[in-house]
């Protein structure tokens, strides 16, 4: 897959490149307007779903011949064997996409907390962009109804508690594989410094869904490509801009005084530095 990560790299550093370009200019007021639910706990993106990504249209198709499927189950096989260890841990927190608690997922990246509190513009942001990114793969996902890895291995996800609700045939693409790659580009735009650990603990957060056992690894691959869209089609949004701007500089604030992360730092490290297997043949071939 050497040449999807080529093209994710040239689409990543593209729209970084353009997005960073606007310095800001307007004060920061102290919070916020509200902005109303799509569903509990979900709040409306800024793209009508009428401007989402078509995943349908520009998705390749799922997988479908014996060797690219073969290659998906190897390394399926082999990541197996992080069940029960911290990068197993992590990838538990890493699937809970709901806030307060995702709204940690890049402090230690960025080396400051993002809380309502502390980041109130950055935290409606990123919620709003989950929307946006995480709900753009569902055209794909129900028309291509590829079954998750735990279906085929028999082995219960990092989440088991959430296969009714996710469903046994939506695994491509990862959403939560789109909203970490468009929650990452956010946090490079707003915080450039430090746009390597930012965009690293963006493809681990992808590379999480792997190690749960929810995802295959093209499902992840492309769905972070449906993350750098949907970013793409945030950069004509105005009001997605205006709360950037707002987020650049409440952010830049907290960073100067120096406030803890919001996570443990130590910990998600120990995690990330547990690499992942590579694939292995099926047995007998």
């Amino acid at each position: 897959m050497s040449h999807l990560v080529q093209r994710f790299a040239l689409a990543t550093c593209a729209v970084l490149l353009g997005a960073c370009a606007t310095p800001p200019t307007e004060p920061v007021a102290s919070a916020p307007a509200p902005v109303p639910e799509l569903k509990p706990g979900r709040l409306i993106g800024y793209l009508p779903i009428a401007e989402r990504i078509d995943s349908k249209a520009v998705l390749p198709p799922r997988p479908a011949n014996p060797a690219e499927a073969a290659t998906d189950e190897a390394l399926n096989r082999a990541v197996l064997r992080l069940r029960d260890t911290a990068r197993w841990k992590l990838a538990i927190s890493d699937a809970d996409v709901n806030f307060p608690h995702a709204a940690g997922v890049f402090s230690c990246a960025v080396g400051a907390p993002i809380t309502q509190k502390e980041t109130p513009y950055l935290y409606q942001l990123l919620r709003r962009v989950a929307s946006d990114a995480g709900y753009a793969g569902d055209g794909a996902k129900d028309h291509y109804l590829r079954n998750r890895p735990f279906v085929l291995n028999k082995q219960a996800p990092c989440t088991p508690e959430e296969m009714n609700r996710l469903g046994t045939d939506r695994s491509y693409p990862s959403g939560h594989s789109s909203t970490g790659t468009a929650w990452a580009l956010v946090m490079a735009e707003l915080a450039p410094d430090r746009v390597i650990p930012i965009l690293k603990r963006g493809q681990a957060f992808a590379e999480s869904r792997l190690v749960c056992n929810m995802h295959w690894k093209s499902d992840t691959v492309q769905g972070s490509f449906v993350g750098v869209y949907s970013y793409s089609r945030l950069q004509a949004s105005p009001e997605f801009q205006s709360d950037m701007r707002s987020a650049r500089k409440e952010l830049a604030a907290v960073r100067a005084k120096n406030l803890p992360p919001s996570r443990d730092c130590k910990v998600e490290a120990d995690a990330l530095a547990m690499t992942l297997p590579a694939g292995e043949p099926a047995q007998g071939k």
